[in-house]
């Protein structure tokens, strides 16, 4: 459940939901995420019902895994459980969506790796060691935000100074190993040629576009939902699998 778009991926059927996230309550459109932050969660609750109410028959309580936000997560994810019980969960689970990247990209997670998701309207920077997250920076800027006023450039400015803050604040080797190994590039900035241009004559090191860049949260999360349901605390008597963005 992102501040742009919602994206939902069901066991055997892939995406079946990729949609703005808004509501209409009758006063209009609603945006109930804004800036990575769930800040409607009632809103939310109806969205998911009528999203997928028809995808997930009464019979099943699924097992569902949430992306989220790496700062504020603990916020975020006490709000999309709350909206979550719409569905009937049997188990919610969530995973950072920087992790998520990592692994719908099939990089190897043994080593320091930044993954860079540049969103609608938030931008994440997050160094991962080991899988787990070491370091991460966020700004309330994204792609959604690009005008007359707030350019490509600046943009990719805003990003290239959290990975120099990081680098910079990191009394090891391991934020300049992954800048060297090449950054992970996610989100729909992603996909705006005028922002990797930038970002990447900014930081002078490489930048790795990951494939389907916009959608790469939700396929690395459904990668853990298939390692999830193999162990035997998350399965419900009739499984319905969803994972969400």
């Amino acid at each position: 459940m992102g501040s742009a778009r919602t994206r939902a991926w069901i066991t055997g059927r892939g995406v079946v939901v990729d949609v703005p996230t808004v509501t209409h309550p009758g006063t209009g459109a609603v945006h109930p995420v804004q800036r990575g932050a769930i800040i409607d969660t009632p809103g939310c609750a109806r969205m998911l019902r009528r999203l997928l109410g028809d995808h997930l028959p009464r019979s099943v309580r699924p097992t569902v895994l949430v992306t989220t936000p790496v700062l504020d997560g603990i916020a975020y994810r006490a709000e999309a459980r709350t909206a979550v019980e719409a569905l009937r969960p049997h188990t919610v689970l969530s995973v950072p969506a920087a992790r998520g990247i990592a692994l719908a990209a099939g990089t190897d997670l043994s080593g320091p790796l930044l993954v860079l998701d540049i969103g609608a309207h938030l931008t994440e920077a997050v160094l991962l060691c080991d899988g787990a997250v070491t370091d991460a920076r966020r700004t309330a800027l994204g792609t959604g935000d690009l005008d007359e006023e707030t350019t490509a450039e600046q943009l990719a400015e805003a990003a290239a100074r959290m990975l120099t803050a990081m680098l910079r604040q990191d009394r090891t080797s391991l934020t300049l190993d992954a800048l060297r190994r090449g950054t992970l590039l996610a989100g729909g900035g992603a996909l705006r040629p005028e922002v990797t241009h930038h970002l990447t004559a900014r930081l002078a090191a490489p930048l790795r576009v990951v494939p389907a860049p916009h959608t790469a949260a939700v396929r690395g999360a459904a990668r853990l939902l298939h390692a999830a349901l193999g162990h035997p605390s998350t399965l419900p008597p009739t499984a319905g699998p969803a994972t969400l963005l």
